[in-house]
């Protein structure tokens, strides 16, 4: 059976999560850090650690079978691939900002302007939309700082949680794009049934990252309230306890639900509430 390649970033934003993610599905590998390529001992795997501009590109043209990498990026280089799972984690914005004590106050007012950016592709496409023709200066790293030079009025750039733009005298002025990392595939290659397995274990990850095991005690005449409030991935699982009239419910809570779920719980009558992490959930 083939042996698939997947690559990830080598350094930056996305490496200690793709390589977290890879590791909680199973995959055992070593040396990442030294190598430009680490074989998984336990899955027919081979893991290829490069930039992320070239990612999308080895994948496309067949060298990787699937790669982790920022929607951003993808949209930058334009490449024709398959999109097979958003993973949740490298949640970023591409944002156009200007200075403190700027007059730009609409997008159109970025007519004839000059933004400096590291998207360019990203960018031209955005302002098209926008009916807007600036002078746009690309600049690779530290784009930020280009308005203090007097390289350009206005910036469009990566922003996480805008700290960034702040010390640099800069403020978000408009959302060009929202990205986070995705799992890419060569395009006609999605059902290799190698691919679907590591698919499935991928989902089966971010289903338990999401979710949490809840355990709690319940008297049995408020067991339909509690399972109203709990429907778990089918139905709660009802056990009864020792003492007469208990019963012990198990269950999942999505993690976005949780606190507002624990208090109904609370208000339903239930006690000895245990929470637990899942590592896994596979359907």
């Amino acid at each position: 059976m083939k042996t698939l390649k997947i690559a990830i970033q080598k350094s930056g934003r996305l490496n200690e999560k793709s390589v977290e993610l890879l590791k909680n599905c199973g995959l055992s590998f070593e040396n990442y850090k030294s190598s430009l390529i680490s074989p998984v001992s336990n899955f027919p795997l081979e893991i290829l650690f490069l930039r992320d501009d070239d990612i999308p590109e080895y994948v496309q043209d067949g060298i990787a079978d699937l790669g982790i990498v920022g929607e951003n990026v993808i949209h930058e280089t334009e490449v024709d691939v398959a999109y097979l799972q958003k993973l949740g984690f490298g949640k970023c914005s591409l944002k156009l900002a200007i200075p403190n004590n700027s007059d730009i106050q609409s997008i159109s007012d970025l007519n004839g302007k000059s933004i400096a950016t590291s998207y360019p592709v990203i960018l031209k496409k955005f302002l098209a939309g926008h009916n807007v023709v600036s002078d746009i200066r690309t600049i690779s790293g530290s784009v930020e700082i280009a308005p203090g030079l007097g390289l350009s009025d206005a910036i469009c750039d990566l922003v996480s949680t805008g700290g960034t733009l702040i010390s640099n005298g800069l403020k978000p002025f408009g959302d060009v794009m929202y990205s986070e990392a995705v799992l890419i595939g060569r395009k006609g290659e999605e059902q290799n049934p190698l691919i679907v397995e590591l698919i499935d274990r991928v989902q089966s990850v971010l289903r338990a990252k999401e979710t949490k095991y809840v355990v709690l005690n319940i008297e049995r005449k408020n067991i339909e309230q509690i399972k109203a409030l709990l429907p778990g991935i089918k139905s709660p699982t009802v056990v009864p306890l020792a003492e007469e009239g208990w019963v012990a419910v198990h269950t999942v809570i999505p993690e976005k639900d949780f606190w507002s779920k624990i208090s109904q719980l609370k208000a339903a009558g239930a006690e000895g509430i245990v929470v637990m992490p899942i590592e896994k959930i596979i359907l």
